[in-house]
């Protein structure tokens, strides 16, 4: 079981598992379970130093939330913002899966993606609900300037 997990979190980008839970606000008073939630996590670009995204997400509660069987619906928001200055990485890939954290026990997931803007240098985040079976329309985006004077 040990080995599966370890496969399993080696095929996941390394930021899937550097989240910082900022906060959360409990949305829906569950009778049994814990209550339904919006959760902020925080999320550090891996190759892009001084960039953080912050992504709000629902958490469902409940005894099916409880027991880790609940599927989060996808609905969410991200805003990345410079925390320092931010130079333009050499070598980074046009387009580029940063982060990836499960929204439900089966083939669902939130997925990250930092997209270069080299004409305006800019570094674009989209973050997107995916599914094995089907994609997902929910989408939301933001953008990170990158320092002219470096």
């Amino acid at each position: 079981m040990r080995l599966a997990l370890a496969v399993l979190a080696s095929l996941l980008p390394v930021a899937a598992m550097a989240q910082t839970r900022v906060g959360e606000i409990s949305t829906t008073f569950r009778m049994v379970g814990p209550n339904d939630k919006v959760v902020v996590e925080r999320y550090d670009d891996p190759k892009v130093p001084n960039v953080s995204c912050y992504v709000s997400r629902a958490d469902t509660g409940g005894l099916s939330g409880w027991v880790g069987l609940a599927e989060d619906p996808s609905r969410f928001s991200i805003a990345c913002r410079a925390t320092g200055p931010v130079a333009m990485p050499s070598g980074i890939p046009q387009t580029e899966s940063v982060f990836r954290q499960s929204s439900s026990p089966l083939f669902k997931a939130l997925t990250v993606t930092r997209i270069l803007d080299q004409d305006k240098r800019v570094l674009v985040y989209l973050i997107t609900s995916t599914k094995i079976i089907d994609g997902s329309p929910f989408n939301s985006v933001t953008a990170v300037p990158v320092d002219l004077t470096r």
